[in-house]
């Protein structure tokens, strides 16, 4: 009966024995870390911060240094969450988006703010809040770079104290109420059509000036070409009427050459009397209606009266023409 206590007290000391060896194996298993590559462990001893452990292998002192923070030095994406935000023009919209950053101090990261993630998301969500209170709900779409340079810049003020990068931040949505949907789709609706009315009013203004041109331009073209061909025309009748001229003037010289040469004179009295004849001969036609001399039947008279023995053909290559009486007293004057 007395060894039945003893027994038991033998077996509870043992056990809380091998609990307290295990429990050294273990704060000595875990004095050993392995950190991987790109995390940091930021090292407590005896409560206060010791030192950072990089990648690689580390030896703790048992039960005096502890891990009190893991921290991971790749970047994050951190979504921020849909929240209610009004414009400057009193419309309500949800505005959610992401943060990109990454922790570069990891002391600062683990001292300097209680949650760095928490921290930045909080600081986001006002800013934003700050940014779009100033705009109108028009502007809030078009100026969503605006407002994410804004909440960078905002978040740089604390990366030194928080031991933070942020990289960018980025605006996912922006949501409006229905009502306001409905009444910017018809915004919209109102906006394409006075452009579509604009531009066809504009494109049938184009078309009324072109044509206006077209037909300015063409009367100017039928106004050359008409010029053109009244300049062409009159050159042409100055050419004929010079060649008439030219052609005239050499039959002349050339009659008077015949004239002059021997039996120039009889020829042109044949060819007088083939046409006088020919002329007399067409005068019985009962069309014809003319007056006549009292006498055609002294052809000689005719042909004498022409004086063609005094036509003669003077050395310069011009004509002397007789003029009866007048041309005999004029050789008489100069022979005297």
């Amino acid at each position: 009966m007395d060894a039945s206590p003893l027994e038991f007290l033998n077996t509870l000391s043992l056990g809380i024995l091998s609990l307290l060896a295990i429990y050294v194996a273990y704060k000595f298993l875990r004095a050993i870390r392995f950190v991987p590559q790109q995390n940091a462990y930021v090292v407590e001893r005896l409560g206060n911060y010791h030192k950072t452990l990089r990648a690689g292998f580390h030896a703790l002192i048992p039960f005096i240094d502890r891990v009190a923070y893991t921290l991971d030095l790749r970047e994050q994406a951190i979504p921020v969450e849909p929240q209610e935000c009004f414009t400057e023009d009193n419309v309500r919209v949800e505005v959610d988006g992401i943060i990109y950053l990454s922790v570069t101090n990891p002391e600062n990261a683990a001292y300097g703010v209680t949650d760095y993630r928490r921290g930045a998301i909080q600081l986001a969500q006002t800013t934003t809040r700050s940014v779009i209170g100033r705009m109108e709900l028009d502007t809030t779409f078009q100026e969503r770079a605006a407002i994410s340079q804004a909440v960078v810049e905002v978040l740089s003020e604390v990366e030194q104290t928080w031991g933070i990068k942020v990289h960018r931040y980025e605006i996912k949505n922006i949501d409006t109420p229905r009502t306001v949907q409905q009444a910017m789709e018809r915004q919209m609706t109102a906006e394409r059509e006075r452009r579509a009315t604009v531009a066809r009013s504009e494109g049938k203004q184009q078309s009324t000036v072109n044509d206006a041109e077209g037909e300015k331009q063409e009367l100017i073209n039928q106004s050359e070409g008409e010029k053109q061909r009244r300049i062409n025309e009159a050159e042409g009748q100055a050419q004929e009427i010079e060649a008439l001229a030219e052609a005239t003037a050499e039959a002349i010289e050339r009659v008077a050459a015949s004239v002059s040469a021997p039996g120039g004179e009889e020829a042109v009295k044949l060819r007088l009397a083939e046409q006088y004849l020919d002329t007399i001969a067409k005068l019985g036609k009962e069309e014809n209606e003319v007056l006549l001399p009292a006498d055609l039947t002294k052809y000689e008279s005719v042909i004498d009266g022409l004086s063609l023995d005094e036509f003669t053909l003077r050395s310069d290559g011009e004509t002397s023409h007789p003029s009866g009486d007048g041309a005999a007293g004029e050789s008489r004057s100069q022979s005297d």
